[in-house]
């Protein structure tokens, strides 16, 4: 494990505690101290704070980067060098550039490589994927997500030049991705459109942001970011196609709510801000957040030789999205994805799913009217002429 922060601590929780053969060997960090606690909380025989010697560690098999993202790239190539499979926290990179290096090099070394995108695996959005992937939606026209609360936990992440950006490159990754699996992984996104500004943070990058992401087969995908929501973090999702919607709460409203006026005595939630109050525990944060189900398939995928649903391609992908939002964030018009890469299908085109009503009609809307009675709206196939029609 590289890193003991609040990521690494999330990893070793769901690590020790779902499988129950998989175990953290060895953590590096750069403070002795931070990772002699670290190892002792948590039952680790060996430490590091030589980020090379820890990835060339004889007794360890996987490689789980949870570093700040500016050094993602130096511990992939020397991962990739040692010959171990590796699992990169997100965002894979800052940029695409980045991003792809790191993708070469594991495909160059033949190493397993696994995106650790939690969010992109939360019990509900999996459910919620296999209804769609099953054509309870018909098509997928539109997906909006958000994820926002007060901000990063640590000081990097306010640096631009360490972390690639604000609230888009943290929390923006998340919702893209979740789009991405939403409207299809092999459907191109061909254009970005993106507002972002510093509302109110002391810091030189984005707090707030809202964006769109257009796929070459009509989908559109949204997503709203901050670093001032107040009040914890809010995760929320939604998928709407031909034939149905989904709505899906991750955190904040997740049916478990509480008030104390003393206190609760403890840790909350993550994001929380306050103990006292109205407050929303989390029953079990590792599954709920997706790390569970997450290094479940990481490690399936590796015992069986496949490759896990998130990889570093997807990774690629994101950031290639990423830097067309913030090139639209500067130029304020839509702005293409520029992907060096792509595996996906090719000239797909935006076709309208249209049913018809009889012979002579196409349908454009049912409604069920208050006295029961029920109207159809229609137009004509021949003259464009729109009608209705009271059943």
């Amino acid at each position: 494990m590289l890193g003991t922060g609040l990521i690494g601590t999330f990893y070793t929780m769901c690590l020790h505690g779902q499988r129950s053969r998989d175990q953290v060997s060895a953590i590096y960090s750069r403070s002795q101290e931070r990772a002699d606690t670290f190892s002792k909380q948590w039952n680790i025989p060996r430490t590091y704070t030589d980020m090379a010697a820890a990835i060339r560690d004889s007794e360890t098999e996987v490689v789980v980067i949870g570093l700040p993202n500016d050094q993602h790239e130096e511990a992939v190539h020397l991962a990739a060098g040692a010959g171990k499979a590796i699992l990169c926290t997100k965002p894979l990179g800052r940029t695409s550039a980045e991003a792809h290096r790191m993708l070469n090099a594991v495909e160059k070394a033949g190493v397993f490589h696994g995106y650790l995108e939690d969010l992109a695996y939360t019990p509900k959005t999996l459910k919620a994927l296999k209804a769609v992937q099953n054509g309870a939606l018909g098509k997928v026209l539109w997906t909006r997500s958000r994820e926002a609360h007060p901000g990063p936990h640590s000081d990097w992440f306010w640096n631009p030049e360490i972390s690639g950006g604000g609230a888009i490159v943290d929390l923006g990754c998340h919702c893209i991705e979740i789009g991405r699996n939403y409207i299809g992984k092999n459907i191109r996104p061909v254009e970005a459109m993106c507002w972002a500004a510093t509302q109110a943070k002391p810091i030189d990058a984005e707090d707030n942001a809202i964006g769109l992401i257009k796929y070459e087969n009509g989908a559109i995908s949204q997503f709203e970011v901050s670093w001032t929501y107040r009040g914890g973090m809010d995760l929320r999702d939604e998928v709407a196609g031909t034939e149905g919607n989904i709505r899906t709460d991750h955190f904040l409203r997740t049916g478990f709510e509480m008030f104390t006026d003393v206190g609760l005595g403890g840790y909350v939630a993550e994001k929380a801000e306050s103990t006292t109050g109205w407050l929303f525990p989390v029953g079990d944060e590792v599954n709920e957040l997706g790390y569970v189900d997450m290094f479940s398939d990481m490690f399936n995928a590796l015992e069986t030789g496949q490759a896990p649903m998130e990889t570093f391609y997807d990774g690629y992908i994101v950031n290639a999205i990423m830097d067309a939002c913030y090139s639209s964030a500067k130029s304020k018009k839509w702005e293409p994805i520029v992907l060096e890469d792509w595996r996906g299908l090719e000239g797909l085109s935006d076709e309208k799913t249209i049913k018809e009503y009889d012979e002579n009609h196409l349908l454009i809307k049912e409604e069920l009217l208050p006295d029961g009675r029920k109207k159809v709206i229609m137009r004509n196939k021949l003259s464009g002429i729109i009608t209705e029609k009271l059943i």
